[in-house]
């Protein structure tokens, strides 16, 4: 399963996470300044574009505190009495331990004992790591699917491909279009190399390259 993480995604924008978790920005930044949850990649000046960067961890950890509050009813203040309580049990994220949910109480299990800890008499829901993990896993990969708008696109991200000009939506700089164009590569051949690309893809990263070029 790590390995699977690892190759899904490496870095993730609060757009990401919003689409993943359900949650908003404003939680999503309200958090981060009380510091109930912090990326795990930030910049200490907040202010500064693409300054929040989530690792796949946050997205997991995230995406089972959203779960807790909307399907299973737990107050936000209850919900940073847990942090705070993980946090002095040595847990360093959300998604390191196993959640319990009783009564809107959110318990959780210790790995060294097994022992579900503050677990009244009940019925209990178990809040499953694994299933969240490959929640966000399926969201992840629909994330990386290829919008509509987004063919034909040039782009440009500070944490894709180091922030070269790549075809929107991939990681494949028009740089290196631009490339098998100058070694005699047609546009199949080089749809044969990236099969994500389109015809459009191609010309527009040509067209790019060529605009920059002349703008040298």
């Amino acid at each position: 399963m790590a390995n699977q993480q690892d190759s899904t995604i490496a870095a993730l924008s609060e757009d990401h996470i919003v689409r993943i978790t359900g949650l908003s920005k404003g939680q999503l930044r309200a958090w981060d300044k009380l510091g109930f949850f912090e990326p795990n990649y930030a910049y200490s000046d907040r202010s500064k574009a693409y300054s929040r960067i989530y690792s796949f961890k946050d997205a997991v950890g995230l995406r089972a505190i959203s779960v807790l509050k909307k399907q299973h009813n737990v107050s936000q203040q209850h919900l940073v009495k847990v942090a705070k309580l993980l946090s002095k049990k040595g847990f360093s994220h959300w998604s390191d331990v196993k959640l319990f949910v009783i009564k809107r109480k959110v318990h959780f299990q210790h790995p060294s004992s097994n022992k579900v800890e503050g677990v009244e008499d009940g019925q209990f829901a178990m809040l499953e790591v694994i299933k969240v993990i490959d929640d966000v896993l399926e969201k992840v990969s629909i994330l990386k699917m290829r919008q509509p708008n987004q063919i034909g696109k040039i782009d440009r991200n500070k944490f894709v491909a180091r922030n070269s000009w790549v075809v929107s939506g991939t990681r494949i700089p028009t740089a290196t279009i631009r490339r098998y164009i100058d070694a005699g590569f047609n546009e199949d051949q080089i749809i044969e190399e990236y099969p994500a690309l389109t015809y459009d893809d191609i010309r527009a990263a040509v067209k790019h390259e060529k605009r920059l070029a002349k703008s040298a």
